[in-house]
């Protein structure tokens, strides 16, 4: 395919800015850009105003991104909201896209192109506070906010009820009681002994203390020596 050579005299998105020397198909630049007079052909004449063009270039760019960054400022106190229709527990019929927020701003007189205009994920589909991004310029970009409510009140989904258990005579059966609560008399549960007191008990009542024999033998010993003395 037959390329050719031209120079840029306005600037051309993803191609360049004036005073660029680029190469594009030749059908492009015979029946588009040359017509237009978005460039010229490359001659040794032309070339002359490469120098002039860049110089045009820079003061444009200057103006653009001045202006995007004044646009910035104004955007950051803007909060837009959209009122949609909601169904049972607040869900959203449809969502909110970058479109939508696009036309939101023209109404406001922000004139901003809807390819700016970015949400991440395409699409919002909650109720409630969110954000998109406005990219003004390639070094300037802005968050703004935007809330999402229902213009009609919100119905909130109550959980299902269990069905009643039925009986084969077709009476409804009532729930059963757990079974600690179905004897009232039954006796309270005794505590249950350790291992150590388990296997103290496997050796008989524990045997009488032996201070109290010992001071009886004393006692009685001691009687006896004062009668021999008397």
């Amino acid at each position: 395919m037959a390329h050719t050579e031209i120079l840029l005299l306005k600037p051309i998105e993803a191609l360049g800015g004036e005073g660029d020397l680029v190469k594009v198909r030749s059908g492009y630049a015979r029946n588009y850009l040359l017509p237009l007079n978005y460039a010229l052909p490359v001659t040794q004449a032309n070339r002359r105003h490469i120098e002039s063009l860049k110089a045009k270039r820079i003061e444009r760019e200057s103006k653009e991104i001045d202006g995007a960054r004044d646009l910035a400022s104004r955007l950051k106190n803007v909060v837009l909201a959209f009122a949609v229709k909601t169904g049972d527990g607040g869900k959203m019929f449809g969502s909110i896209t970058s479109a939508d927020l696009h036309t939101k701003l023209t109404e406001q007189g922000y004139a901003i192109e809807k390819k700016r205009v970015h949400i991440a994920g395409g699409h919002v589909k909650t109720l409630g506070k969110h954000e998109a991004t406005i990219k003004l310029h390639a070094e300037v970009s802005v968050e703004i906010a935007f809330e999402i409510v229902s213009e009609n009140p919100i119905v909130e989904t109550k959980p299902a009820e269990a069905a009643p258990s039925v009986g084969p005579d077709g009476k409804e059966r009532k729930p059963r009681k757990p079974r600690y609560e179905q004897d009232d008399n039954r006796p309270a549960p005794q505590e249950r002994k350790s291992a150590v007191e388990m296997l103290l008990d496997s050796f008989g009542p524990a045997p009488a203390a032996a201070k109290p024999a010992a001071q009886a033998d004393e006692k009685a010993n001691k009687g006896k020596k004062k009668k021999k003395k008397e």
